[in-house]
């Protein structure tokens, strides 16, 4: 294995995890900034309320990628397991 095969197959696998977290976090960022900004519109300075929308927004976006994400997933571990002859050169 060659520097330059790691560097290229640590690049793919970094970019695959942030591809599958980007959805969650994505909401979760745009929840909170809502919900941050109905806060400071209405001056409620509850901290604990920006919790739950924010689950139900992730957990909800889970749900709409899930299969995206799990195709993305199943894409990367079948190029790493048919090319595992090739890595292990």
């Amino acid at each position: 294995m060659t520097p330059e095969f790691l560097t290229g197959f640590f690049f793919e696998a970094i970019k695959t995890t942030i591809l599958l977290a980007a959805p969650m976090l994505l909401a979760g960022l745009l929840v909170g900034l809502l919900v941050s900004i109905f806060q400071s519109a209405t001056s409620i300075n509850e901290m604990t309320l920006t919790f739950i929308p924010k689950m139900l927004a992730v957990a909800c976006a889970l749900l709409f990628f899930l299969p995206w994400m799990m195709q993305t997933m199943l894409t990367f571990t079948t190029d790493l397991f048919s090319n595992i002859v090739t890595y292990i050169r």
